[in-house]
């Protein structure tokens, strides 16, 4: 491909996106900017950078959970820390060298004993509340993080209580070739900035791994959610979050539906607190706090609830915004601590996304439709559709 046609390709690309999704690319190229300029200036390390962007990867997991649940049907669910921690408690207790029960397992093994547990605890609260208004979960739900994180605290015969799980393998450990991949490869040094050399050793070759495994769960989740938001299941889930009566009256048996998709999420939402759990390599129950809750409906929220590309958004924003802050205590001339003010500036995000995109800033509508479908329509593009339509036998005014 010339450099003519390749250019003109790019071109056709960001003239097919609507002004918000030029916005959200923007946005991502600036945050990887961002973090490359860090990396060749010696500000961030190699290993550093791979880990943002596996806690990017989580966190659009979680939000993928929790956009099943309420971006798909409309149930409320305010334990996202819970599914989250369930997971990442789930293959510690198997693979970590200090665990009560058992350690030095499969870390396969505990990614279903995980996901099993999260779905298990998923339909002991559906049950009794999904035949109830959405209201009753999410009343539900509300204590239900608190009510893990504490029996994980006080079990410590099970889970080790305070000191937590250390010891947690990698994903990888046991495999052929991916276990030894990071001792094999040798080590690099490589100076772009003069006097700021980018040293890549055992680390950073162990937290690559992990970014290839955030990136196969977060695709094969994408596609999955994709499909089923688009086929039969996915619209009757859109039915009963619209009309749950109306759903009822088309002769759909609503409580399965719902309890499905709680069920989905949940196991979405445990997805990534196992992988959490083979990154930081320790897990506690300072993991089950709130704000990892609160933090994940802002992605959601943010995005535009229903929309997959929105969640997956969303999941940049939370980092810059709970990493970016970490950073700003560095700088000189800012004599008092940010940190504090990260949930001011959600608060503010929040209202500005309400006050002019209350959709989101991604919604689902294009999502919906097959690709397929807008060439036998020849609908037109973002721009044609913006322009003033021409009156029958005028001008277009």
């Amino acid at each position: 491909m010339s450099a003519d046609t390749a250019a003109d390709a790019e071109e056709g690309f960001l003239a097919g996106l609507t002004r918000a999704e030029q916005g959200v690319l923007a946005f991502v190229a600036a945050l990887l900017a961002a973090l490359g300029i860090g990396l060749v200036t010696g500000g961030l390390g190699p290993t550093y950078v791979l880990y943002l962007i596996g806690l990017v990867g989580m966190y659009v997991l979680l939000s993928f959970g929790l956009n099943a649940q309420w971006g798909y049907t409309g149930l409320i669910n305010f334990s996202v820390a819970a599914f989250f921690g369930l997971g990442a408690y789930g293959t510690a207790i198997l693979t970590a060298d200090n665990s009560p029960i058992a350690g030095g397992l499969s870390p396969v093994l505990g990614l279903f004993v995980g996901l099993a547990l999260a779905a298990l605890l998923a339909v002991i609260i559906g049950i009794p509340t999904l035949r109830l208004r959405a209201d009753y979960l999410a009343i539900a739900s509300l204590g239900l993080a608190e009510v893990v994180r504490l029996i994980v605290l006080n079990e410590r015969e099970y889970t080790n209580g305070s000191a937590g799980l250390r010891g947690i393998p990698g994903f990888f450990e046991g495999w052929p070739l991916l276990s030894t991949f990071p001792q094999a490869m040798p080590g690099l040094r490589i100076e772009i900035v003069p006097g700021s050399p980018i040293v890549l050793q055992q680390p950073f070759y162990q937290a690559l791994l992990n970014v290839g495994l955030v990136f196969v769960f977060v695709g094969v989740t994408f596609l999955l959610l994709r499909r089923v938001h688009r086929s039969p299941w996915g619209r009757v889930l859109r039915t009963i979050r619209g009309d749950e009566d109306l759903a009822e009256a088309l002769g759909k048996n609503t409580y399965a539906f719902k309890m499905q998709s709680f069920v989905l999420g949940s196991v979405i939402m445990a997805l990534a607190g196992v992988f959490y759990a083979h990154l930081n390599l320790f897990v506690s129950p300072g993991d089950f706090e709130p704000i990892n809750t609160f933090y994940v409906w802002i992605a959601v929220i943010l995005g535009g609830s229903g929309s997959n590309r929105g969640a997956m958004f969303g999941g940049f924003v939370v980092i810059a915004i709970r990493e970016g802050t970490r950073f700003l205590n560095g700088i000189d001339f800012i004599a008092f601590d940010i940190g504090p003010l990260r949930l001011l500036a959600v608060g503010l995000i929040i209202i500005l996304v309400m006050r002019f995109r209350p959709e989101g800033v991604l919604p689902p509508q294009r999502e919906l439709i097959w690709p397929s479908a807008l060439d036998e329509a020849d609908v037109p593009g973002p721009e044609e559709a913006q322009r003033p339509h021409a009156t029958e036998g005028g001008d277009a005014s």
